[in-house]
């Protein structure tokens, strides 16, 4: 019998890729979610429970359903902008309803998890590449309520035994090689996407957002890591925690950064299309380059990126909106359009 795992968020974009993963090396997926973000579609590798994580009588009867062994945690929101605006919304759904999860895997016997962090809990900076041990000081709620989880599960582990993996994601790209998932947000907040909803005409430009940072070309540099990648970085890491691995906190980046002009310049060789672009001045708090040190997560997990050269992110990246043929969006609504600054 398949050992089933538990996805919140499971109907969402790192979830859904996270499942077909999981399903291809003989896990069972069972997806959580309450699509507040999630699409129905997304969900094909296991049974999909419509539900939310805070509900703790509901997850409790799924898992002793299911005969749940582990649960990996991608339920939140993960808007940065958004997140300054209305904070309430991001310590409510981040960090209290995932505190009730927690407790609820307490109640239930769960002593396994896989938590989806962010680099965004290292806030600005202060040296290159971004290392485990660098000062997490985050600059946002967003990052901030990631933290707040790390610190959560630190303190559940010393206390209750919740052996666990805070997986920090510099950013997150591309779609999965076969077309059958993808990247689809309302509001879409992301590089790529925006990049190429320009190419395809849906966008009528892109804006970059800071052309004098002092980077080699002037634009922001980051660190840009395929979803399939990331997938399988999770799966790694219940098999970690499933061989009796200690907890640990790793950066799932490549090590290596890509300019915006990079970003555009890919996009236009793979369509074939130019790209209308607008300069902009820099918004507050975008760091000139975040860069992953991933040398601990390539380790211990023997995890490799092996799709996340920025050609392969693009090509599979371009191949899903052309497939979708996603509506028109407002360009007006890009309210952190272009925010490649923190995943």
């Amino acid at each position: 019998m398949r050992l089933r795992i538990l996805v919140t968020g499971g109907a969402g974009y790192i979830g859904s890729h996270t499942c077909k993963a999981l399903a291809a090396v003989g896990y069972e997926p069972v997806a959580l979610d309450n699509l507040s973000t999630g699409h129905h579609w997304a969900v094909k590798w296991g049974p999909l429970v419509v539900g939310d994580i805070a509900d703790r009588a509901r997850v409790a009867n799924v898992i002793k359903e299911f005969g749940i062994r582990a649960v990996i945690h991608f339920a939140a929101h993960a808007y940065v902008g958004e997140s300054v605006r209305q904070p309430q919304k991001y310590f409510d759904n981040n960090v209290v309803k995932t505190l009730a999860l927690l407790d609820t895997l307490l109640e239930v016997g769960i002593s396994k998890v896989v938590l989806s962090s962010s680099c965004a809990t290292y806030g600005i900076p202060q040296k290159l590449p971004i290392t485990e041990d660098h000062p997490q000081e985050p600059i946002n709620p967003y990052g901030a309520s990631k933290l707040f989880v790390e610190k959560i599960l630190h303190w559940y582990e010393q206390a209750y035994g919740m052996h666990h993996m805070n997986l920090r994601y510099f950013n997150a790209a591309g779609a999965d090689p076969d077309g059958e998932i993808g990247e689809d947000h309302a509001p879409e907040t992301h590089l790529i996407p925006l990049v190429i909803a320009a190419a395809r005409g849906v966008n009528p430009m892109v804006e970059i957002f800071g052309t004098d940072y002092d980077t080699a070309d002037g634009t922001a540099v980051r660190d840009y890591v395929h979803v399939c990648d990331l997938a399988s970085a999770h799966v790694n890491s219940l098999d970690h925690l499933f061989a009796g691995g200690q907890s640990a906190s790793v950066n799932l980046g490549t090590g290596h950064g890509h300019s915006i002009r990079d970003v555009i310049s890919a996009v236009e060789a793979v369509s074939g299309r130019a790209v209308p672009v607008v300069e902009g001045p820099r918004r507050a708090g975008d760091p000139p380059t975040l860069i992953a040190n991933p040398q601990l997560g390539q380790t211990l997990l023997r995890w490799t990126p092996d799709k996340s050269d920025l050609r392969t992110i693009v090509r599979t990246a371009w191949g899903w909106h052309r497939k979708r043929r996603l509506e028109p969006t407002d360009v007006d609504a890009r309210v952190d359009s272009l925010r490649p600054a923190l995943a």
